[in-house]
């Protein structure tokens, strides 16, 4: 459920990243629309990796590799060295807040699970 969450957290931060690009303050002039939904599509190309790792059984490595990608989420952060909360939209503070929450909370319960797993063995 909390890899459901946060990939649609995920997908709300950059599609509205992307969509909006324009009025996220201090964006780098060579970041387009096209490269912010490619920039998803990597993000969210570890945690089918770390699902399909743990679909073959190597659940350990399997929930590493999501807890890495809930780590991801944090990234958003990086929004607020550019600009200051107060010179984003409430929308834009919204979907980086909740990007962030829910990778953080993912990356935290699905690194303690890999912890466990890699313990019982």
């Amino acid at each position: 459920m909390l890899v459901a969450v946060y990939f649609v957290a995920s997908l709300a931060h950059f599609a509205h990243n992307a969509e909006y690009i324009s009025i996220y303050p201090n964006m780098p002039a060579w970041l387009t629309r096209e490269k912010v939904y490619f920039a998803w599509l990597a993000v969210t190309g570890v945690g089918v990796a770390g699902l399909g790792l743990v679909r073959l059984g190597l659940h350990a490595l399997g929930l590493a590799v999501v807890s890495a990608y809930g780590a991801l989420g944090l990234d958003g952060l990086a929004h607020y060295t550019l600009a200051l909360c107060s010179e984003h939209t409430l929308a834009t503070n919204a979907t980086i807040l909740f990007e962030v929450a829910s990778g953080f909370t993912l990356m935290l319960v699905a690194a303690v699970a890999a912890t466990r797993r890699a313990s019982v063995r």
